[in-house]
């Protein structure tokens, strides 16, 4: 008996001490992502290796609860599914924080939630995946507080920009850090005719119970839709380099020009984006519009790295949107869909799955398998 216990300490050390110097390893040789020295690509490392993003928006688990509501409670539920992220072969995480949760009055962060997110760094430099940070989200209007809606839009921009300096403060340092993500989808309102009232809503419309979308400004006041987009995004960008000076910035959009079936790139615009570092683009592809699609994503190749921020076979098939992936692989630089706390076998095994998990469960299979080949360095 005697023996048989040292024998199973003995596991149990060497168990520990593996797992110990895999996270130092893993965190050792995570290098901050950069845009290329030709601004072309991303890159890692001296000399320049190319770096591909092939990653999963974690915007929310299957009960469609937001990271930031539930990681305090149940951090155990959030350390198995980066581990499930990784497994994937991601290499990259879109994690959306609510600004509810960081920010106690419009001019006081939480640092409860910050002390959380320097957590979650850490989680994810011991795990080998980089964050995409996405702030400034009121996607549950139950978190949005009272208080910031009732700011004036200089108010709400200085409220916005504390945030920006708040988590760029906890984050400067990090590796771990892709990318700073300003808001997600933000738009703006259209010219008023004469009599005719200002927008009276900061968000946009409802899907699924979520508000993705978020207007900087409620009405133009006399600017153009792009004076007042470019003074948003320097106010924001000027509060991150307050305390990092590395990390790159840049703001999800919605494809206008898929959309619309033409025009030019708005945020992504000279006017308005000389301070964002590359371009994201949300993508979902139509069924039997794939050409459609990859011909829009090509107004957004500006001589930039370009990311599809989002993907999904919403629109389309498995087959399809993995075409769309392989299609602008010849000019696009990362692609990041969507992992939400359960894997494809999860999913596979359920008695009587929904036709939404089996379609999910289709695509992390798929997304898996094709892990290796886009993120080998091109």
């Amino acid at each position: 008996m005697l023996v048989a216990d040292a024998q199973n300490r003995i596991v149990v050390l060497l168990g520990l001490l593996a797992f110990l110097f895999t996270t130092q390893a893993t965190a050792q040789t995570l290098q901050t992502v950069r845009v290329s020295s030709d601004s072309t690509h991303f890159a890692i490392g001296e000399p320049e290796q190319r770096f591909v993003v092939w990653g999963v928006n974690y915007d929310h688990n299957s009960r469609g609860e937001l990271l930031d509501e539930y990681w305090m409670e149940r951090w155990e539920e959030v350390v198995e599914d980066f581990s499930e992220m990784k497994a994937l072969g991601a290499n990259c995480v879109r994690i959306h924080l609510q600004l509810g949760k960081f920010m106690i009055a419009a001019d006081q962060p939480n640092e409860v939630a910050l002390d959380q997110l320097a957590k979650l760094l850490k989680l994810a430099e011991e795990t080998g995946l980089y964050l995409d940070i996405t702030g400034l989200a009121c996607y549950h209007k139950v978190n949005v507080p009272d208080w910031f809606d009732r700011l004036s839009e200089q108010d709400r921009w200085k409220a916005q920009a504390l945030f920006w300096s708040a988590i760029a403060r906890v984050c400067r340092n990090s590796p771990a850090v892709f990318c700073y993500d300003l808001m997600n989808e933000p738009i703006l309102p259209g010219k008023r005719k004469s009599g005719e009232p200002a927008e009276s809503q900061w968000l946009g419309g409802e899907l699924g119970g979520k508000f993705f979308v978020q207007r900087l400004a409620l009405d133009l006041a006399g600017r153009t839709r792009q004076q007042v987009a470019k003074a948003w995004v320097d106010q924001m960008v000027d509060a991150i380099r307050e305390h990092d000076e590395h990390h790159m910035i840049t703001v999800g959009v919605i494809p206008w020009v898929f959309v619309f079936g033409g025009g030019k790139p708005f945020f992504y615009s000279p006017e308005v984006g000389e301070r964002l570092d590359f371009v994201s683009v949300h993508f979902y592809p139509e069924k039997g519009k794939v050409e459609a699609a990859i011909a829009a994503l090509r107004a957004y190749d500006i001589g930039k790295p370009l990311v599809v921020e989002e993907m999904f076979p919403m629109k389309c098939s498995v087959e399809e949107l993995a075409d769309f992936v392989s299609q602008s692989a010849v000019f696009t630089d990362g692609w990041i869909s969507f992992y939400w706390g359960q894997t494809a076998e999860q999913l596979t095994q359920k008695s009587n799955p929904t036709i939404a998990e089996a379609i999910t469960a289709s695509w992390l299979q798929r997304f898996q398998a094709m892990a290796k080949q886009m993120t080998k360095m091109k």
